[in-house]
């Protein structure tokens, strides 16, 4: 017998890195406890890290065990005809105190290839930016591997890269074979595909605790990367109380919705949806039942939910797969 379904909310699982700082704590209220804590994944099944419900009756079961239990309910039909029992995507919050390696990640093709995963296609929202805060992505011209690797080998890759200051409300969207990297005093939303393969170009000959540099997957890299310049900064509208597409690909639909009082929704059923919470506070209105999310918090509504009313005052992004 089905449960009766809710929005449900996930202990997110943080994960400390290198270039990892505090403000996931200062900024988005999550109980970390270190200094460096670069990730918070809030909604994932990715091996070895799956995760566990935070709320309502289904409290302390994973993700992919209530997938297994009921897929349509929880997925959508069209979702689980597509990906089976597989959840699609997943949701982080990240956090750079220093910049992230310069990597790049697999397409789909490569990625099934060579370790059995989908590729990782994602987009950024940046919630908050120190000063003259920027991002690497892609080349500043069309190059070539040749060009790539003769500055990968004199230490000047940094030179033929694309360097973007980004401000709060700037939308990245990375395609597979993008290089890229989050620069210092970044916080963004990630919302990508469930993978996570990344091959690691350049660390800025960083050490770690032990004094020992991180793998680089140069050789991987060679035949993943688009050598092309692309154009990764999305426009999107602002319109109050409305869903303004923001990235609407193959792999998830992504809108933005200032929400400034009442907004009722209805899905058809077809897919699970996800909300992230920018800015400010809204509640989920369902069944008689309220339940109130703040910044930082993550949530998915189940698909077999599809009568519903956001309400309050807050920035948030909708996620679900067309």
């Amino acid at each position: 017998m089905t449960p009766k379904l809710y929005p449900l909310q996930f202990e997110p699982i943080l994960k400390d890195r290198i270039w990892g700082g505090e403000k996931l704590k200062t900024v988005l209220n999550k109980p970390i406890t270190s200094k460096i804590t670069g990730e918070s994944w809030e909604l994932s099944t990715v091996e070895g890290d799956v995760s566990i419900v935070a709320n309502g009756s289904l409290k302390g079961k994973s993700l992919t065990d209530i997938i297994e239990e009921f897929p349509n309910e929880i997925l959508g039909a069209k979702v689980h005809e597509q990906f089976g029992k597989q959840f699609p995507l997943l949701f982080k919050y990240l956090d750079a105190r220093e910049d992230l390696s310069i990597q790049v990640h697999p397409n789909d093709k490569l990625a099934k290839e060579r370790h059995n995963s989908f590729g990782k296609t994602e987009m950024w929202y940046v919630m908050q930016a120190d000063e003259n805060a920027r991002i690497i992505v892609g080349f500043k011209e069309d190059s070539s591997k040749e060009e790539y690797v003769e500055n990968l080998n004199n230490n000047t890759l940094v030179s033929i890269l694309d360097d973007v200051k980004a401000k709060p409300g700037d939308v990245f969207f990375l395609e597979t074979g993008t290089v890229h990297a989050i620069g210092a005093g970044l916080v963004v939303a990630e919302i990508q595909q469930t993978s996570d393969i990344t091959y690691r170009l350049y660390d800025f000959d960083r050490v770690d605790a032990q004094g020992n540099k991180r793998q680089l997957h140069v050789d991987l890299a060679l035949d993943a990367i688009n050598y092309n310049k692309v154009d990764t900064y999305k426009e999107y509208q602002k319109k109050t109380n409305e869903s303004n597409v923001v990235v609407d690909c193959p792999y998830f639909t992504t809108n933005f919705i200032p929400l400034d009082g009442q907004v009722e929704v209805s899905k058809s059923g077809e897919t699970f949806t996800v909300y992230m919470c920018i800015e400010g506070s809204f509640e989920i209105e369902y069944d008689g039942n309220k339940l109130t999310y703040k910044k930082g918090d993550t949530v998915l509504v189940p698909a077999a939910l599809n009568e519903f009313i956001l309400n309050g005052k807050a920035s948030i992004l909708e996620i679900y797969i067309s």
